[in-house]
């Protein structure tokens, strides 16, 4: 949890005391949900830095439509890093938790594709879309436990999670309780397009694999992430999930705190896309 704690932390400096109350209690889900706790029961394969599988920058065309224009600091229309206000700063690092990142998103090796995974991955999605149907109206799903990450920044996708299927997925699968929902704000609300599902950070490639085939679907980890020890005048560009410092020594250098890893393995599937591959894209 050392990595959620130096967020929260962040967030507290950069928040007044009444938006930090109210941030930390979205982002607390959102952490809970990720479950990367050691006390989970894959304490025999723990990883002090990500694994070495397939590097993040060759998955850069994988990004799902909508999430590769997500505004960095320097992007953000008619303001510099300099005339950003706090509560900007610690909500955009935040926003980031859930994008393509770089250096700061690691991914499993891709496998080639047989039959039998396809057709386990397709039972997967043909399951969560049933149990996904009630949740169109995105009401429902706030009045079973989802509860929205950050409603008030805008975001191309919004994670809508539920710390109970959270706990329970820390343990076993099941394709039809996801730990988020996905949607995208429209006019009226919300629209659902897909959902989520998580494990420990500590699972193996092949405890992944038993729940999404990685020949169809890359799971990812949220890495390398740079924290400053004092928030005020830091710079963003190097820190923080979309800095450009990713490695210890350069972290170390710049008087930062390192986590190698933060949060736990996610997968996103889109049940309502016309193709198979579309559905599996991250």
């Amino acid at each position: 949890m050392d990595g959620i704690s130096a967020l929260i932390e962040f967030m507290k400096m950069r928040l007044s005391r009444r938006s930090a109350i109210n941030a930390f209690g979205k982002f607390f889900v959102i952490a809970f949900a990720m479950l990367s706790q050691s006390a989970f029961p894959y304490a025999a394969h723990a990883q002090q830095s990500p694994p070495n599988t397939q590097s993040s920058a060759s998955s850069n065309s994988q990004i799902q439509s909508g999430q590769q224009n997500a505004p960095g600091m320097a992007d953000m229309p008619g303001m510099s890093h300099g005339q950003m206000s706090t509560d900007q700063m610690a909500n955009e690092q935040m926003s980031h938790a859930h994008h393509h990142m770089g250096a700061h998103m690691h991914m499993t090796a891709a496998r080639p594709a047989t039959p039998e995974d396809w057709a386990r991955a397709e039972k997967v999605a043909d399951e969560l879309r049933v149990s996904m149907e009630k949740y169109r109206d995105y009401r429902a799903a706030l009045d079973d436990g989802f509860q929205i990450f950050m409603p008030n920044l805008p975001q191309p996708m919004y994670h809508f999670t539920n710390p109970k299927n959270a706990f329970l997925e820390a343990f076993t699968f099941d394709p039809g309780r996801p730990t988020s929902l996905l949607y995208k704000k429209t006019s009226s609300g919300y629209e659902l397009i897909g959902a989520m599902y998580t494990m420990s950070k500590l699972a193996t490639e092949e405890q992944l694999n038993e729940r999404v085939p990685l020949s169809v679907a890359q799971w990812h980890l949220h890495t390398n992430l740079c924290m400053p020890k004092q928030a005020r005048n830091a710079d963003f560009t190097q820190f923080g999930l979309n800095g450009s410092i990713a490695s210890k020594d350069a972290c170390d250098a710049a008087g930062g705190r390192f986590y190698p890893i933060i949060f736990g393995w996610m997968v996103h599937v889109y049940p309502y896309e016309a193709t198979r591959e579309k559905m599996f894209e991250q």
